[in-house]
């Protein structure tokens, strides 16, 4: 793949082949799987180019139809850029592999070639979401995700699915309309679409016209806060995410509300300027909101019996991370926050997947039923302690990297309760993550756990490579914080 036209790929390709699936799936059904293998290792090829040419040029920008702004759409791949759509490449490939299977359990044949419509979709919407440097086709974007994961949640077409996507459609267009308001108000008063020059007419706007600009920065927090689950606008999360799909879940909450998390931190630190942020309570109010997202997100998983809905739930929690290290506007901190988007979409899918496993093998979800897994099902039981060691944050896994970078963040700028905050946040997670690993390990197995179904191998070597990760991005984690260190300088004008 050439350098120059990748940016345009890594949207273009995935969405033409989720245009031919439904085609395959009707003539040539053994086309469909490869079709989606191609496209999205198309992907993860393109995102590593991406990432060398930053990492050895630094970052540059993409113009369409070689139209330059204001007037052409633009894409903008820099360090944030290349980190998201690798991110989102990688663990969206390692996911698909595993679904290949688990699909043929979970859906009806006749709308298989669907569902990779809309998993190529979602990923194609989510790679403009991360390169975009225009704010109306971000709100484009947007909406195609929102759709798309609409989609993967009621494709299952169970009750519990209809309801849960009926609940995150009704919620996301609450947060679309916002967005969109936010962007009108911004075009009001500056002229301009592209992130660019938006930035450049800031400060003259944020001088004759405050009033507007402090409506928009709120209509954008709680658009996207919509959309990112942050507490309290978190409500549509935890049904979509326990009664979809495996495959969907893992990349609803791996992936999916992360993007958001990237767009907000886009707008906050590229758009508005920062004397700007400075007369707002916008930090104070997402340190609060993420603080309690962390420890009411994890009071509530330890309540739970389902285990998916468990998971769910985890992840309000960890989403807190992301906008605490944003919040905190620290060098540090904003390095925790983003390396938490990578670091806990490798936990949270392998947990889902693993999950998704034990429900495939056995049929069961209830965590009190689970009892003996780890000794009938090793490998998944394995990944999953893995998994949820890096959750509550042990050393030697990628969970507490980045939990160790917020602290030192919240430190650095003072502020030694929010350090407080992530070790507490630690031991929440520790209370109702090693309950599961003690049940499945060193209790006897009895009922469909005492002899589960066969794991296909491509399931179980998903959750192995994903679990593989965790330790690996745990014990070497200079490659990955490094790129996250580039962006949050960027971002923070230090560089």
């Amino acid at each position: 793949m050439t350098f120059k036209h990748a940016p345009a790929l890594m949207v273009a390709v995935p969405l033409v082949v989720a245009y031919l699936v439904p085609l395959f799936a009707r003539w040539r059904k053994h086309w469909v799987a490869p079709g989606a293998f191609f496209a999205l290792f198309f992907c993860c090829v393109g995102s590593l180019s991406l990432l060398l040419k930053v990492m050895r040029s630094g970052p540059f920008t993409y113009h369409f139809g070689n139209w330059p702004p204001p007037f052409g759409i633009e894409f903008a791949v820099d360090y944030l850029a290349v980190f998201t759509v690798l991110t989102l490449s990688l663990v969206g490939f390692i996911v698909l592999i595993y679904s290949i299977d688990d699909l043929r359990h979970e859906l009806r044949a006749e709308v298989r070639g669907w569902y990779y419509t809309l998993y190529l979709t979602l990923l194609a919407s989510m790679f403009g979401i991360a390169m975009t440097n225009d704010i109306f086709n971000l709100f484009v974007f947007i909406e195609i995700s929102a759709i798309a994961s609409c989609g993967i949640i009621s494709i299952k077409e169970s009750r519990d699915c209809i309801e849960a996507a009926l609940k995150y459609l009704v919620l996301s267009a609450l947060g679309s309309g916002c967005i969109l308001l936010a962007i009108a108000l911004l075009y009001m008063v500056t002229g301009h679409l592209n992130m660019t020059y938006l930035a450049q007419a800031m400060p003259q706007a944020a001088e004759l016209y405050p009033y507007n600009l402090l409506a928009s920065l709120a209509l954008l927090l709680v658009g996207l806060g919509i959309k990112a689950a942050l507490f309290p606008l978190h409500v549509w999360l935890p049904d979509a995410h326990a009664a979809a799909p495996s495959p969907s879940s893992a990349v609803l909450s791996g992936l999916v509300i992360k993007i958001y998390a990237v767009a907000m931190i886009k707008l906050l630190f590229r758009v508005y300027p920062a004397f700007f942020l400075a007369r707002t309570p916008v930090a104070e109010i997402l340190l609060w909101l993420s603080t309690l997202a962390i420890l009411l997100g994890s009071m509530f998983a330890m309540v739970q019996e389902d285990l998916k809905k468990m998971l769910a739930y985890s992840s309000i929690a960890q989403i807190g991370y992301v906008f605490l290290g944003v919040a905190l506007m620290g060098e540090n901190a904003l390095t925790g926050g983003i390396l938490h988007i990578f670091n806990h979409a490798v936990m949270k899918a392998m947990l889902f997947l693993a999950a998704g496993a034990f429900i495939y093998a056995t049929g069961t979800r209830r965590i009190k039923d689970l009892a003996g897994i780890g000794q009938t099902m090793p490998v998944a039981g394995i990944a999953f302690a893995v998994g949820a060691l890096a959750m509550v944050g042990i050393p030697l896994t990628n969970g507490f990297v980045s939990k160790w970078y917020l602290a030192l963040g919240a430190l650095d700028v003072g502020r030694p309760f929010f350090t407080a905050v992530v070790l507490v946040s630690s031991l929440l997670n520790g209370i109702y993550y090693l309950p599961i690993i003690i049940n499945a390990f060193f209790r006897a197995p009895s009922g469909n756990v005492a002899a589960p179904r066969a794991l296909p191998a491509r399931m179980t070597a998903a959750i192995v490579v994903l679990a593989a990760a965790v330790i690996i991005f745990g014990f070497f984690p200079n490659r990955m914080a490094g790129i996250v260190a580039h962006a949050a300088q960027l971002l923070l004008g230090l560089r």
